[in-house]
């Protein structure tokens, strides 16, 4: 089956979404690893359920590469969870992606866009320094799940970036139900915020407690339009 050829990228991806509709997570994955094992990078923010994907590919091809976006102003406690985590897996080739410090010395002196421009402050620390450190890759794995929220209740397994890349989502048809026993199976460590109400977790200055009851992203950007940093954005898949 076809990753990386000439066949236009459109029809690649339903392709590949019609071959890996019924399959499991790591049947997906492992194939996808094998063949372009140097082309393809795992993006994980080392939070609330990153452990299930990581462990999947721990198990499959440890030295894939996994892009770690430190923006700067994360929990201690991801940070924290992020060192735990890398050693209990034994990922070998976890790369953390940090946003210039010049950019940010300019952009957001006092470190408070965050609270004017949430935006622009996502497109600083998070957006420019993952398409950057993309750029050697024609494919990357990625957590989303449709369960989340509203916004990816449709998320497909396979779809593309803005940059023509293949963007592969494993654990899309994935319930909450579904990755808690993953966790009890494996005996994975769960982050610490977890248990204090935090279902999803972020930038510490705009991650909130999630209120009982909401989707499991309500607590990011609370009482803002937003839903997303801008790293998943949608785009119509493009020929290359």
């Amino acid at each position: 089956m076809p990753y990386l050829n000439d066949m236009p990228l459109e029809a690649r991806i339903a392709l590949l979404n019609r071959r890996d509709a019924d399959k499991t997570a790591q049947d997906i994955l492992k194939p996808a690893l094998a063949l372009i094992t140097q082309k393809i990078a795992l993006v994980s923010s080392f939070a609330a359920d990153s452990a299930v994907l990581l462990h999947m590919v721990a198990h499959i091809a440890p030295k894939t590469p996994v892009l770690f976006i430190d923006t700067m102003m994360l929990f201690r406690a991801t940070l924290n969870y992020q060192k735990q985590l890398t050693k209990h897996l034994g990922l070998e080739n976890v790369n953390h992606i940090s946003p210039d410090p010049g950019r940010v010395f300019l952009q957001d002196t006092e470190g408070l866009m965050h609270q004017s421009n949430t935006d622009a402050c996502c497109t600083l620390r998070k957006v420019e320094p993952l398409q950057q450190a993309l750029l050697p890759f024609s494919a990357w794995i990625t957590g989303r799940k449709r369960h989340q929220s509203a916004t990816r209740a449709d998320l497909s397994i396979w779809e593309a970036d803005a940059a023509g890349r293949l963007k592969l989502n494993p654990l899309a048809h994935w319930s909450k139900h579904d990755i808690n026993a993953y966790f009890e199976t494996h005996n994975l460590p769960r982050h610490p915020l977890i248990e204090k109400g935090y279902p999803s977790i972020g930038c510490a200055h705009c991650t909130f407690r999630a209120p009982p009851g909401m989707d499991a992203r309500a607590g990011r950007w609370a009482r803002q339009s937003k839903t997303e940093c801008g790293i998943h954005l949608p785009v119509k898949p493009r020929n290359t």
